[in-house]
């Protein structure tokens, strides 16, 4: 490993990296920039930590992936559905949102009620599972939590991953009705990230403490999905042989457990260049 090579790298081409973290053997053995100081915006990253969320659920019996998503909905909103659109989505258990797989939705939902926006969104074929990657799907999930927990969503986050992972500082967001947007729109440090990254590196403990079972992480970060970048979990990206927690402008955790390794760096780079990844996997992976 050489991270020297690696910070080069970022300072002599001007990548707009506000910081980066190496792990090895779950210990921080090198960083770089402002890991610690400042929020940055983490986008899609968000996802990861919802998946967090359900996981604690799903450990304690209150939510069921293989459950129809209408199950967990507000009653009043299943009401105005269509008799087409209520037999769609009795038809699409929760498993499917989580993997991406429902099928060609827009990539966000718009308007003053991003459910309604949501729930009245066509979906051609069904029983089709082919990876479509859509905010909807996420904010879908984070609704349906919410109300199989009885209880707001980024309260329950707050309380129950951010507390026991130390992460005291952090922002977040929520759509026009009030719920935890899950989707994006949360802030965190590189720091934090690192932590949301070693509780799934140590296969859902986190300093000793158990936070969630070993079962719901490895079926979270194992291909559940196929896609065109090598496959997909409970929005959990798979990343060579580990898997990578992903944000849109190069926010990213790649958590690689057989080898030992884990490496975050918050960003904002907005184009489609490897550059950065490239420098990270030749220095830091040696590949």
């Amino acid at each position: 490993m050489n991270f020297d090579a690696f910070v080069n790298d970022i300072r002599q081409n001007s990548w707009n990296v506000f910081g980066t973290e190496v792990y090895e053997k779950g210990r921080l053995t090198h960083s770089f920039g402002d890991t610690t100081e400042n929020l940055h915006e983490i986008y899609s990253a968000t996802k990861t930590i919802l998946s967090v969320a359900v996981g604690i659920a799903v450990d304690e019996n209150k939510f069921n992936p293989e459950k129809p998503l209408l199950t967990y909905l507000p009653e009043e909103k299943i009401t105005h559905l269509s008799s087409e659109q209520r037999s769609i989505f009795q038809r699409l258990p929760i498993r499917r949102f989580l993997t991406m797989s429902v099928g060609d939705l827009p990539f966000r939902p718009e308007g003053s009620s991003f459910l309604d926006f949501s729930l009245k969104t066509p979906i051609p074929n069904p029983d089709e599972k082919t990876f479509c990657y859509s905010n909807i799907s996420a904010y879908l999930v984070g609704v349906a939590l919410t109300q199989a927990l009885d209880t707001d969503l980024g309260v329950f986050i707050e309380n129950r991953i951010f507390a026991p992972l130390g992460i005291s500082r952090y922002e977040y967001s929520r759509c026009p009705e009030g719920y935890f947007y899950g989707a994006s729109g949360m802030k965190l440090t590189v720091h934090d990230l690192s932590k949301v990254g070693l509780l799934l590196f140590n296969k859902g403990l986190y300093e000793g403490s158990r936070i969630l079972s070993e079962d719901y992480v490895r079926e979270a970060t194992l291909v559940q999905q196929m896609n065109r970048e090598g496959g997909y979990g409970y929005f959990i990206w798979k990343y060579r042989d580990g898997f990578s927690i992903n944000g849109k402008w190069k926010q990213k955790c790649y958590v690689l457990p057989t080898r030992g390794l884990m490496v975050t760096y918050l960003s904002h780079i907005e184009d489609d260049s490897h550059d950065l990844l490239d420098s990270m996997e030749k220095h830091i992976l040696g590949i």
